[in-house]
């Protein structure tokens, strides 16, 4: 069993398809007897896959920043919740827990903590897979931009072999599965 940190949106989006597709990757992770680790909310996204999988009776962890339950968005169903001063602490805590990171449909907190965790890999201070699930093609257009950035020489080629990139949970749960730890390139 894995610990994945989930991280998508505070918000459903306007296409049911991130709904439908929030459930599929619920479905896939406890098929497999995965666990989920997020940031605690019971809106949007967040709020479907931890009703997912609390429904089906998985641990669930969600940590959340004390003004974000003073707003009342916190999901009080979480088999454990953690709540912390800061997005900071919340952000660095979810990267502890998890074995594992995958960012579905979301906004800017979402591609924060996706760049976050790219970053923290790239630095070796973590060596855990990261996966984009592409729901809808809705990464199609950041994962150009990222293939632009290597083209221009601000990144390195191991630093996008490093993304997991899939728009099924079968296939992108097999993948986390398989990872093997790469160092990539010192910049130079």
């Amino acid at each position: 069993m894995k610990k994945i940190t989930i991280y998508c949106g505070s918000r459903k989006g306007d296409n049911t398809i991130y709904e439908a597709g929030a459930r599929a990757l619920a479905q896939e992770m406890i098929k497999r007897n995965h666990s989920l680790v997020y940031g605690a909310g019971r809106v949007g996204l967040m709020g479907v896959i931890a009703d997912e999988m609390l429904g089906a009776g998985k641990e669930v962890l969600g940590i959340i920043p004390q003004k974000l339950v003073d707003r009342e968005v916190a999901h009080d169903g979480c088999t454990e919740l953690i709540i912390v001063e800061t997005m900071r602490d919340r952000k660095w805590l979810m990267a502890e827990r998890g074995d594992a990171f995958i960012a579905m449909p979301g906004g800017i907190g979402t591609l924060e903590e996706l760049f976050e965790i790219m970053t923290l890999n790239q630095l070796h201070y973590i060596q855990k897979p990261l996966a984009l699930y592409n729901v809808n093609g809705y990464y199609d257009k950041l994962i150009d931009f990222l293939n632009h950035a290597m083209k221009e020489g601000f990144m390195y080629p191991e630093q996008e072999e490093l993304l997991i990139v899939s728009d099924d949970p079968s296939d992108l749960l097999d993948q986390i599965e398989a990872y093997e730890a790469r160092r990539p390139s010192d910049w130079g």
